[in-house]
């Protein structure tokens, strides 16, 4: 990279890439590619992963690999998790993970099957200060089998679905890690697999019975990664952790072992009561609907409508809390009267018979403002519009 384009990266980082690409002629001894791929990548990892971007020396790779790489706060959240002398991340990409993890061992390899990325990552390993990181260019499966014994493996299996499609299953993914799991287990004394928010948890863990825990990462109320961790033993059931990192870094946590789940009796409300909360997205993708309702003294509003409420504000509780001011039916004199009276809602559905835009039609309302309407069904049968506000 020339001087001028290491200028022009620096003068144009918050511009308009698309601007940028107009003004090529403008700028003969600028490498005008490269500068807008470097200016694209910082761009977007500017608020996902800090570290990099703060780097005047970090190089970017194409798009694709920035879009699937995880952001700080998840690959911090991994790093907490393992330590020991050696670590191998068998799917390196864009080498987020590796960088933050690798800072708990004393020897670390990434393995990359494209040339790219291993160039990329070892310059950037060693912008970051980690020598102690070997990259290694080669197919996950022919280097595991070769590998000698780590005491951590990491894996991110990439989706084999096209663009769009739902993967549910573990065979969607390459590799399969299902049918790598022995093999894994006999290199590492425990393994740490990330995999897409949209698997069927209960399927996978089926499927990799050395399953010992269970970690969903939420960042502000949206799922972004499900990571299991394996170790030499089987499990008939497994320890389950839930993080939702909001705004100014809050955190909220809840964990818990599946039987509690199991053994859990919820308390059906007869009516909908001061306060309804809504459990954040990592609480919702474990499955703990009726422990949430137990451990903070809530009722549920009915067994498939995953929503509770009290006469008093729990504040501890792991989502959002709203305070209810008023209840509709869903008759249309309901739903003339609640448009005729608003402008704007934010609308959710919840075991509701629309969705979210159908009733958003129906109820030519725009979005926003500060209005929550929570479409639901209450025990036993019976079809709600719930007005809130935060």
């Amino acid at each position: 990279m020339n001087q001028e384009t290491k200028q022009f990266i620096t003068d144009n980082r918050d511009a308009n890439i698309h601007q940028l690409v107009l003004q090529q002629a403008r700028f003969p001894l600028v490498d005008m590619p490269l500068a807008i791929r470097q200016i694209n990548g910082m761009q977007k990892i500017k608020t996902k992963v800090p570290l990099f971007y703060n780097n005047d020396d970090i190089l970017y790779p194409v798009q694709l690999s920035l879009e699937q790489s995880s952001s700080e706060s998840t690959a911090k959240y991994k790093a907490s998790l393992c330590e020991g002398n050696t670590l191998v991340d068998l799917t390196g990409g864009f080498g987020v993970d590796c960088s933050f993890m690798a800072r708990g061992f004393k020897h670390a390899t990434y393995v990359e099957r494209q040339a790219e990325l291993c160039e990329l990552a070892t310059h950037n390993f060693r912008a970051l200060n980690l020598p102690h990181i070997q990259v290694i260019n080669a197919e996950t499966e022919n280097y595991l089998s070769s590998m000698e014994g780590v005491d951590w493996v990491f894996i991110d299996p990439a989706r084999r679905s096209s663009a769009g499609k739902k993967v549910v299953f573990l065979s969607d993914c390459e590799p399969d890690v299902s049918a790598l799991s022995a093999q894994l287990l006999s290199k590492a004394r425990r393994v740490l697999i990330k995999l897409s928010p949209m698997m069927d948890i209960t399927a996978a863990v089926k499927e990799l019975p050395n399953t010992a825990e269970i970690h969903i990462l939420s960042v502000d109320n949206e799922c972004k990664e499900v990571l299991l961790l394996l170790d030499q033993y089987t499990h008939t059931q497994q320890h389950i952790y839930t993080l939702n990192t909001g705004k100014n870094n809050k955190n909220e946590v809840f964990d818990f072992v599946q039987d509690e789940e199991s053994r859990a009796a919820a308390t059906y409300a007869t009516a909908v009561e001061k306060y309804l909360y809504e459990p954040n997205a990592a609480v919702m993708k474990s499955g703990a609907f009726k422990l949430i309702a137990a451990r903070y003294g809530l009722r549920k509003l009915q067994q498939n409508t995953h929503l509770y409420t009290s006469d008093k504000q729990v504040l501890e509780f792991p989502g959002r809390i709203f305070e209810v001011l008023k209840q509709r039916g869903s008759s249309k004199k309901d739903l003339k009267e609640l448009s005729a009276n608003n402008s704007k809602a934010n609308i959710t559905t919840r075991n509701y018979p629309l969705s979210v835009e159908e009733l958003r039609k129906k109820l030519q309302l725009k979005d926003g403002g500060d209005l929550y309407l929570f479409a639901c069904t209450l025990a036993p049968d019976t079809k709600v519009i719930l007005e809130c506000r935060k």
